[in-house]
């Protein structure tokens, strides 16, 4: 059901998600549901959880670069490919963080993002404190994301997906701010 409910969440969003529509792609009855997700928003509750465990096992398997500035550049367009390839599972996922959700994954994803900064800290390349790195990491790949999000709106219909040097930019921007440059040796 949870499977079913990720299909129907990224077809139609949240705005139009309906169990009718995950009880026919599960094929099972509604009182099925309602007795293992107790609600509709318990099952949303618990595919959105399910979409932060996948996003959060994708970032954990990913292949990093051993330089810790690039490997914060990868992590960064994981992030954002993410929610280009999943806009409304990502505008959900957001949602549901943004009013408060405890959502495990959501924080370990935050904090693999921290010790990526930790490590850029350790080689002697952070231009700013640890956390406001991370909140400009963090802010930056959120605001690319969301060009992304608004692109699949209908109200939104002039509206297409970013140009990548829009993304790229607002990457760029960020990791100037994050990352002191190397210097030089005599």
């Amino acid at each position: 059901m949870i499977s079913a409910a990720l299909k129907v969440l990224e077809t139609q969003g949240e705005a139009q998600f309906s169990t009718r529509s995950v009880c026919a792609l599960a094929n099972v009855t509604a009182p099925t549901l309602y007795h293992h997700f107790g609600s509709a928003d318990g099952l949303l509750s618990a595919a959105i959880t399910d979409a932060f465990e996948q996003f959060l096992a994708a970032k954990k398997t990913a292949i990093q670069s051993l330089d810790p500035v690039m490997a914060l550049v990868e992590g960064w367009d994981d992030y954002v490919r993410f929610a280009a390839d999943r806009p409304r599972i990502y505008a959900a996922m957001m949602g549901r963080v943004l009013h408060g959700a405890n959502i495990p994954a959501a924080g370990q994803a935050y904090a693999l993002l921290v010790e990526k900064i930790g490590a850029i800290l350790a080689a002697g390349r952070l231009a700013v404190p640890k956390e406001a790195a991370a909140q400009l990491a963090w802010a930056s790949a959120n605001a690319a994301s969301l060009l992304y999000v608004t692109a699949t709106l209908e109200v939104a219909e002039q509206m297409q997906a970013p140009e990548p040097d829009v993304v790229a930019g607002l990457r760029e921007s960020a990791m100037q701010l994050i990352i002191s440059p190397r210097r030089k040796r005599k």
